[in-house]
């Protein structure tokens, strides 16, 4: 398949920090060498799953164009990033890649009506020439979550409820008619009571408007419940990626087997029976700085040169693993 048919394409992007003085201090590699791709007539939800300091949240950034990655590139409907400098050009990238963050009251001000936000992000998007065409607008996006303007109107922020506040939020993003939403732990912040009408909506968006979504999250279980694919990150690596079923029912890497253990067991074809919320566990922060394989401290199934040489990505049936075990391309080793 050739770039162009790609909506994203990031291929061996590594993005590298300082940290400390200018005479001194150490290189943190906050995202390593990581590709993956989003087939441009295929709409599905891409999850990142990690714990705090896996690297998604800067890769998030980096999707966003808020970062340039030290190596490596991404490319949007087969354009590089990079060379994206206009001021229109960035005004069009955003129209078709929206961001929903984790605190939905940080997208809108106080002092503002939600209302009058809505109809002007219509506007400043060229959605509708003037703010009449951009009620009917803002009202149809509103209507896709769930809501509807003359709910909204005249209210600040802090009158809505968090969860409507998290959907008017998803129906900013709707306005532009993007291609990609990238939701950043659209739901950490939201209670158990509305945390799955926000992941059925990310559904709804994908099946009915045709979207697609990289969903970031440090939740297993809404992470299996909503996505087609999965990469599981740790410290700035991508350590499996496949179909989430495969993934997240079969693990093969060691790391992602050590995560399955504490989610419960779904039955089958119930991605409901994951509902309840399950985060990863804490790592050690050392392990950033560790050569060879990030998980070699931890691991029950170490070898020699997990300590030496960073693994390699193998392709096993169909997932990408990063692991020496797999090396043979056999399958998932005897255990």
């Amino acid at each position: 398949m050739s770039t162009t048919e790609k909506l994203l394409d990031v291929q061996h992007v590594t993005v590298e920090f300082h940290i400390g003085g200018l005479l001194g201090g150490s290189r943190l590699v906050a995202v390593n060498d990581i590709s993956f791709s989003l087939d441009e007539d295929r709409p599905e939800i891409f999850t990142l799953a990690g714990e705090s300091g896996s690297g998604k949240t800067t890769l998030s950034r980096l999707l966003l164009r808020d970062l340039e990655p030290t190596q490596g590139k991404v490319l949007f409907e087969g354009r590089d990033l990079a060379t994206i400098r206009k001021r229109s050009e960035f005004k069009e990238f955003m129209k078709k890649v929206q961001p929903v963050f984790q605190n939905p009251f940080e997208t809108f001000s106080p002092l503002r009506r939600v209302d009058a936000y809505l109809i002007d992000t219509a506007v400043n998007f060229g959605i509708a020439s003037n703010r009449r065409e951009a009620v009917q607008v803002v009202d149809e996006a509103l209507r896709n979550v769930g809501l509807s303007l003359e709910e909204v109107s005249r209210r600040y922020p802090h009158e809505l409820s968090g969860g409507q506040v998290q959907r008017v939020s998803v129906a900013r993003a709707l306005i532009s008619q993007p291609k990609l939403i990238l939701a950043d732990e659209p739901v950490s912040m939201v209670d158990a009571s509305l945390r799955m009408e926000i992941v059925n909506l990310f559904r709804k968006l994908r099946d009915e408007q045709q979207v697609s979504v990289i969903y970031i999250t440090h939740d297993l279980a809404t992470a299996y419940y909503i996505s087609d694919r999965i990469g599981i990150m740790l410290r700035g690596y991508i350590v499996e990626a496949g179909p989430v079923e495969d993934v997240l029912d079969r693990p093969f890497h060691p790391y992602t087997k050590l995560l399955q253990e504490s989610v419960p067991e779904p039955a089958p074809k119930e991605r409901e029976s994951w509902a309840k919320r399950i985060t990863l566990g804490t790592t050690e922060v050392k392990e950033y700085g560790r050569v060879g394989c990030k998980f070699a401290g931890r691991c029950p199934q170490v070898m020699d040169i997990c300590h030496q040489v960073d693994p390699p990505d193998v392709q096993v049936e169909r997932r990408t693993v990063k692991c020496y075990l797999y090396l043979d391309n056999s399958g998932p080793p005897a255990t």
